[in-house]
Order: C-alpha cells, then sequence, then structure tokens
C-alpha cells in the first residue's frame, strides 16, 4: 500500500504550512487533505501533480518510488543539461565527475 499520507504531511510540516493553505493549493477542501493525510483517500493524479509542485518534489517521491526529493530536481536538471550536450562534451563532463565521486569517496574511506 502507498504511504502518500506520511510524505505528504512531511512536507507539509517541513513548509511549515497548514492543511487549508496546502488543500488550496492543490484544489480541495481541507478535509478531503486530512483524509489524504491519513492514508483515508489516495490523490487523484491530477492532485498529486499539483502537491508535487507545490512541495517542488517529483511523484515519484510523494508515491514512494523515489527517495530523492525537491532538492534532486536540480541534479536532473544538470544531467538534463549534460544530456543536451555534444557527445565529446558530455564524455569529458562525466569523467570528470566520475572522478571527483571517486576520489570523494576515498577520502571517506
Amino acid at each position: 500500500m502507498l504511504n502518500i499520507g506520511d510524505r505528504i504531511t512531511q512536507l507539509r510540516k517541513q513548509l511549515k504550512i497548514s492543511q487549508e493553505e496546502l488543500a488550496k493549493q492543490a484544489g480541495v477542501s481541507r478535509t478531503m487533505m486530512g483524509n489524504y493525510e491519513r492514508n483515508d483517500n489516495t490523490p487523484s493524479v491530477e492532485v498529486l501533480l499539483k502537491l508535487a509542485k507545490a512541495f517542488g518534489v517529483s511523484v515519484d517521491f510523494l508515491i514512494g518510488e523515489s527517495e530523492f526529493s525537491s532538492l534532486d530536481k536540480e541534479n536532473i536538471k544538470r544531467l538534463e543539461d549534460i544530456e543536451n550536450l555534444p557527445s565529446q562534451d558530455k564524455e569529458h563532463i562525466l569523467f570528470a565527475i566520475d572522478q571527483m565521486i571517486r576520489g570523494a569517496k576515498l577520502k571517506s574511506l
């Protein structure tokens, strides 16, 4: 079973907004938002999209398919930018990233 309600509650509290405020952003009633947070109801795809935008996270994160939240959207954007570069530039950048990751891992040992 999906545990969307816990993610919604966690993100709402992180943003320090009320159920009422979040409900308005998602276009639902406060009562319905409470039902979502208690996992009594599952939001529609349309509401999930609105919630994801309100929180700045992916729908995957909301439904528990990804452990990565909003901070990762910036990284995903970077990867998309790299993906759109000419192949030789892309190879150089990815090589440099691999080397930095390898160096960071070695430092942590």
